[in-house]
């Protein structure tokens, strides 16, 4: 957990169709990273 008014770490994800999505690429826009924790885990 980071604190409040942390700047997030660089990261990337793989987007919808599997292709890289850095987090530097988006400075400047609003930003929603959304996940699911049990996905695709038994149960």
């Amino acid at each position: 957990m980071l604190p409040v008014d942390t700047a997030a770490p660089e990261f990337s994800l793989p987007d919808h169709d599997g292709d890289p999505v850095e987090l530097r690429d988006q400075r400047g826009h609003w930003v929603l990273v959304w996940w699911y924790p049990k996905a695709a885990t038994p149960g």
